[in-house]
């Protein structure tokens, strides 16, 4: 009996964003407790958990709105390919938005990760994908800048450093350890994707290696639940 009122809750969210078209505005969050007469904390959570499914999607100080259901991509986690490469495959246009590109001196974390010494010359490449003007994962690589020079990234880069590096074949990559958790969006990465702080997330943190056992890249990158379903095949033991 105790989740009976959370589910009546979802039940009745459900109906409530069902019956509105793609970019209709819910009311506020007050007025919509207040409405299904529960409170607020609870509210939230249920809203979460729609988000997460990417039913609507809330934007920091401006409001929560229902959203145009989109293909979900999905993918293997036994291969690395690119977003870019996964959407074509479904038919989904997806861009690459706010994209930066700097040279920074390696540091803390990122110079232990990528084998380098401190202060040593990095290419950082962040930016925000963009399907149906919605902001869906947010990626960033640093990379020696011996890798991937800052000036061998022109107008024509679409947003996978993958990609670029492939194309480029200037090393030849083998295979990238990833390790994948939920995390809360920060004030930073919440901005970027229009969401909540502390909204749940997808982080992978990647090393991508060459065939010298190099590490190329480092990674980390968060991508929205309701938009990506990533799985595994295993074998029996």
């Amino acid at each position: 009996m105790a989740h009976y009122p959370f589910r009546r809750l979802q039940s009745d969210l459900a109906g409530l964003i069902a019956s509105l078209p793609p970019e209709s505005r819910l009311p506020s969050e007050p007025d919509l407790a207040k409405q299904l007469k529960v409170s607020r904390a609870t509210l939230r959570e249920a809203m979460r958990s729609f988000e997460g499914q990417g039913l609507i999607r809330r934007r920091q100080g401006v409001g929560t709105f229902v959203t145009a259901q989109v293909p979900v991509i999905e993918s293997g986690l036994e291969v690395l390919e690119s977003i870019e490469r996964l959407a074509q495959r479904i038919g989904l246009v997806v861009l690459a938005g706010e994209l930066q590109i700097e040279e920074i001196m390696a540091e803390g974390d990122c110079a232990a990760a990528l084998g380098v010494p401190t202060s040593s010359p990095l290419t950082r490449v962040s930016r925000v994908i963009y399907t149906d003007s919605r902001p869906i994962a947010y990626l960033v690589d640093s990379l020696p800048a011996d890798v991937l020079p800052v000036a061998a990234i022109d107008n024509k880069f679409t947003g996978s450093v993958l990609d670029l590096l492939l194309n480029r074949g200037t090393f030849p990559l083998t295979h990238s350890r990833t390790d994948i958790k939920a995390v809360g969006a920060s004030p930073d990465v919440a901005r970027k994707l229009q969401i909540q702080r502390d909204d749940v997330l997808l982080n992978f943190t990647a090393s991508l290696y060459t065939a010298s056992g190099r590490v190329a890249d480092y990674s980390y990158s968060y991508f929205l639940p309701g938009y990506f379903r990533f799985h595994v095949v295993r074998r029996i033991g």
